[in-house]
């Protein structure tokens, strides 16, 4: 029987050290990209949107473009906006403001980030990389940006 338990040492060390790399893969991930719908102000002409955006990556992300949804209280999608972003410097956070005319911001029910276009290049590894660490909050009363 103790020997049953020897022979199979090798094998538990073998699997061992092959998730092992799995595990530094998980420590090496990105910190979160982190968009927080931080306030909706009303304008004549529609809704002012700001976004505070926080990057504790070493690098930069340049470009940085968004796909929002925006929502009425309904439910209903309101308007699509591509909306760029970038650059967004690295270790640290910035404000962005863009400007939604036509709708106004107690007719906003929701945000979506329906997905990230472009984040710091072309290559479609580093954009899904993005929408994987993107972590989303809002301050606007009764308006969740969710993805």
């Amino acid at each position: 029987m103790h020997r049953r338990r020897r022979s199979l040492l090798p094998l538990f060390a073998l699997c061992a050290a092959a998730l092992s790399p799995v595990a530094g893969l998980a420590a090496d991930t990105a910190p979160p990209l982190r968009l927080e719908l931080n306030r909706l102000e009303a304008r004549e002409a529609g809704c002012r949107v700001w976004l505070v955006l926080g990057n504790p990556a070493p690098e930069a992300l340049d470009p940085l473009r968004v796909d929002l949804v925006l929502f009425g209280r309904d439910g209903v999608v309101a308007r699509r906006l591509a909306v760029d972003l970038g650059p967004l410097p690295a270790q640290k956070t910035t404000a962005r403001i863009f400007d939604v005319t036509g709708l106004p911001c107690d007719a906003i029910g929701s945000v979506l980030l329906n997905d990230i276009l472009v984040c710091g290049g072309d290559d479609p590894e580093v954009r899904a990389a993005c929408i994987a660490r993107a972590a989303l909050s809002s301050r606007a009363e009764h308006v969740p940006f969710e993805k």
